[in-house]
């Protein structure tokens, strides 16, 4: 660090109560959620020479293709090889047909340079054992393709958590393959961003001198990476519990940050990579100061119609804390209840933190119960899935659909507005209907 410069404070903004301290209502009951199956819809879009093969039933490819909106005549990087009677009652060998639908796709599909065989809950159900099937694909294959596996399964996990599993596996790939080196100081962002945020991001940290900087995923899964005590890395998605304690367990320090939705989150986590590389503060704020001016502008163009607004979240997607704290300390929403399917109290610390003391925090789901909850407390707008978007819009509730949350550029100060845009949308939308 040169001579005379400042190290930034990154000390975070005091709130009370402390992580800790906060009471968190449990919930456990009747869930409302998507399965990791749709986590293949970004994935796929993300990681240009993989290819995602689910092994589930036809239930499992409409759901997909659903979720997609993938024309048929198009060429998409993800099937479902299905399971029918004849696999569910044990009359064919699953193993088999696995191998023959394997082989088939890769003769139509030169281009895959990683396939993934992905867990379903009937996969699951009958046991199949997706990992020893892709050890042996992978030696039948070697040379030619990377093959691995992750469950996508919705049995016990919301839907996120299917990128979680697919970033693990990686991780737990790359471990087994070193072909180089651990770079002397790296960076690793963790979880899918869209390219232009990548994009944006990578300049971010070029300016401040922080470097190397690798994305895992990476747009292609063949890119080589070295993780080990060497490794920095922030987490881009407060849903990749996993992943991050596969990487914390080949060395890997994690930086410890807010999530990068708004100018505060943002701003908190690249002062966290800026920490660890000693940039100096004039060099950040060199670096940070004009974006988040901009970012500060856009957002201020929805704080007056959003501020006062009473919002609950349904737990879903697992951004629900980071959001919540955007809404709450740049747009001045008024927090009802934040509902979040699993708390990762480790990850969301610097989050929870940052929320009001007075907003309720529920983890986990009993539908009813939240429902009767929400009823009562009728919120200006309901966050929530869409199987429950429609009934509650019957009822007069507006409502946010969570998933669009995952599938827009939010992240970094040139999405700040947008985000904020997400929430008033509905909110306009209401105020045109009744004028």
């Amino acid at each position: 660090m040169p001579a005379g410069a400042q190290r930034i404070d990154v000390t975070p903004i005091p709130c009370a109560p402390s992580v800790a301290e906060r009471p968190v209502l449990r919930e456990r009951g009747q869930r409302e959620v998507f399965c990791g199956l749709t986590s293949i819809v970004w994935l796929h879009r993300k990681i240009q020479d993989a290819f995602f093969l689910v092994v589930g039933s036809r239930t499992c490819a409409h759901l997909i293709q659903s979720a997609a909106g993938v024309m048929i005549f198009a060429e998409p990087r993800f099937a479902t090889a299905i399971l029918d009677d004849r696999d569910l009652s044990g009359i064919a060998d699953c193993n088999d047909e696995l191998e023959r639908v394997v082989q088939e796709l890769l003769v139509r599909r030169p281009d895959i340079a990683t396939l993934f065989l992905v867990g379903s809950c009937p996969s699951e159900v009958i046991k199949l054992d997706l990992a020893k099937a892709a050890e042996r694909l992978s030696l039948m294959h070697r040379g030619r393709v990377r093959i691995l596996s992750y469950s996508g399964s919705g049995i016990e996990t919301t839907f996120t958590q299917g990128e979680d599993n697919c970033l693990k596996a990686l991780v737990e790939s790359n471990a087994l393959d070193r072909k180089r080196a651990p770079e002397p100081k790296s960076l690793l962002v963790v979880g899918t961003l869209a390219d232009v945020v990548e994009d944006q991001f990578s300049r971010l940290f070029h300016d401040m001198g922080i470097g190397p900087v690798a994305f895992l995923p990476s747009r292609h899964s063949i890119s080589s990476l070295a993780i080990g005590p060497n490794t920095n890395f922030l987490l881009a998605q407060p849903f990749l519990g996993e992943t991050a304690r596969a990487l914390i367990s080949r060395g890997a320090t994690h930086l410890l940050a807010p999530f990068p939705f708004g100018v505060e989150g943002t701003l908190g986590w690249l002062s966290a990579a800026a920490a660890a590389w000693n940039v100096s503060k004039t060099c950040f704020e060199a670096a940070t100061a004009a974006p988040a001016a901009r970012a500060r502008k856009s957002v201020m163009r929805y704080q007056e119609r959003l501020r006062g607004k009473r919002i609950s979240f349904l737990p879903d997607s697992q951004l629900e804390i980071p959001i919540a704290r955007f809404l709450a300390r740049e747009c001045g929403v008024e927090l009802v209840e934040v509902g979040v399917p699993y708390l990762d109290r480790q990850i969301l610390g610097a989050e929870i933190e940052q929320l009001p003391a007075d907003v309720r925090l529920s983890e986990g789901q009993h539908v009813e119960r939240q429902l009767d909850r929400l009823r009562a407390d009728k919120p200006d707008l309901t966050v929530c899935g869409l199987g429950l978007a429609n009934p509650l819009e019957a009822e007069g509730l507006r409502t946010k659909w969570s998933i669009e949350l995952v599938f827009s550029p939010i992240h970094g100060f040139e999405q700040a507005g947008d985000l904020a845009e997400l929430f008033d949308r509905p909110l306009d939308r209401q105020k045109r209907l009744e004028s």
